[in-house]
């Protein structure tokens, strides 16, 4: 079994986790391959042999069986992102403050690369979702979420909004985020949205503060084509998962519906979603003072 090893520089521990990491996958004589970011950190700190190979994020999965992302959530994103439609699983260790997907604590991380050796790991898959544009020829991939909003402008957007050629209604807002049961908890969450369990066949649409108290966020099957027409105003600003983006001219059209393809992340069998809301988020906990 070969790890692909990337993570996000940014994070102060990455060094010394990495560092840990590789110096035990050595130790163990199993073999792994590093992203050209992460190698480049390492290089400065002569912590690299010789022989290591090194690959551009985008085609690390085509040279190992099992990415280990070191970082947040984020990180995890930007792997997922970098896997696509090929079908290598993604270790998420958890360098950041949340964790929701990538939940490994760093004090786990040998006992767990000890259970996968072992096959002794599950594998979820998640959703994806995709837009695109009749303006453009690019599509946008979100594991957690597509958002339509005004961007620079300060007026509210009029999206008109279709679910299967269906007219829904127009959302007078700053915006409409349209997510996986993945990303429910995420932006969504933060935009007043419920949470859906990983597994649910199903995608969202949550409204970005609607001008108006009667839209509330909409819950469709996952084989639905949603269709978001913007007929004037500033450009509209589209996002996937916070970190890839595009301005389309109005009048602009964008249609939304699930990807061909899931991601493969690994889980600790032990470990469940409902786990991570109580851990996570706190629920159940009595928060009152002197509780």
């Amino acid at each position: 079994m070969t790890f692909g090893i990337m993570g996000n520089i940014r994070k102060p521990m990455l060094y010394s986790v990495a560092k840990e990491l590789i110096g035990y996958l050595t130790k163990r004589k199993i073999e792994f391959v590093l992203s050209e970011e992460l190698a480049s950190v390492l290089t400065k700190k002569n912590e690299i042999a010789g022989g290591v190979r090194i690959y551009p994020l985008k085609k690390l999965a085509d040279h190992c069986d099992i990415i280990i992302a070191l970082g947040g959530d984020g990180t995890m994103l930007t792997a997922a992102r970098s896997v696509g439609n090929r079908s290598t699983p993604i270790l998420g260790i958890n360098l950041g403050k949340l964790g929701f997907l990538a939940e490994v604590p760093v004090s786990a991380i040998r006992e767990t690369i000890n259970s996968i050796l072992k096959n002794n790991y599950s594998v979820e898959e998640r959703m994806v979702i995709e837009a695109y544009s009749p303006q453009k020829k690019k599509r946008f991939y979100g594991m957690n979420d597509i958002v339509i909003d005004r961007g620079a402008s300060k007026r509210v957007v009029a999206l008109e909004t279709y679910v299967n050629d269906k007219y829904l209604l127009t959302y007078s807002a700053d915006g409409l985020i349209v997510t996986t049961p993945t990303g429910s908890t995420a932006y969504s969450l933060a935009a007043g949205g419920p949470i859906i369990v990983p597994e649910s066949n199903v995608i969202m649409l949550n409204p970005i503060a609607a001008h108006t108290l009667t839209a509330r966020p909409l819950v469709v099957p996952d084989t639905s084509t949603i269709r978001v027409v913007v007929k004037m105003g500033s450009p509209v600003h589209i996002t996937a998962d916070g970190q890839i983006e595009a301005f389309y001219k109005t009048p602009a059209e964008i249609f939304i519906q699930k990807a061909n393809y899931t991601i493969k992340l690994i889980k600790q069998k032990d470990h469940s979603f409902f786990e991570l809301l109580r851990t996570k988020l706190l629920w159940g906990k009595d928060v009152r003072v002197g509780n």
